[in-house]
């Protein structure tokens, strides 16, 4: 099975997504978390601190990572387990370091998200966005 970690990033009442670019080969040209594959023998927290600063150019600052969710798709050897995590914490200015994946990357307010690749994943991210604001 192959394990991916995402982050969603909330600042001031938004978060931050990426839009995959058209040339990729799974989930072309959609607005996603950032993140990608946890390597052998790295935690999940390990994936995800080195995929926003890869991605990102940002360092999660120690403990600001809140398990979101967790969503298994396929079967067999093809299946993935996304683990989405919350992150609101962290050191450096957000920029796309990673042009050869994404194309833009954007932040939304609730209303204006865009539906993500993973629709489970979309409503875990807006319902925490929600609970933020209460």
């Amino acid at each position: 099975m192959h394990e991916i970690v995402t982050a969603a990033l909330i600042r001031e009442g938004r978060v931050l997504l990426v839009h995959r670019s058209p040339s990729r080969r799974v989930y072309p040209d959609v607005w996603d978390l950032p993140g990608g594959h946890v390597e052998a023998g790295e935690t999940e927290l390990a994936a995800l601190a080195r995929e926003i600063h890869e991605e990102l150019g940002v360092r999660m600052a120690t403990g600001s990572a809140t398990h979101l969710c967790r969503l298994e798709v396929g079967r067999g050897e093809e299946s993935v387990r996304f683990s989405a995590w919350l992150v609101d914490e962290w050191a450096g200015t957000p920029a796309n370091a990673a042009p050869e994946e994404h194309d833009e990357i954007r932040w939304f307010r609730p209303e204006e998200m865009p539906p993500l690749a993973h629709e489970p994943v979309g409503t875990a991210v807006l319902e925490a966005m929600r609970a933020a604001r209460a």
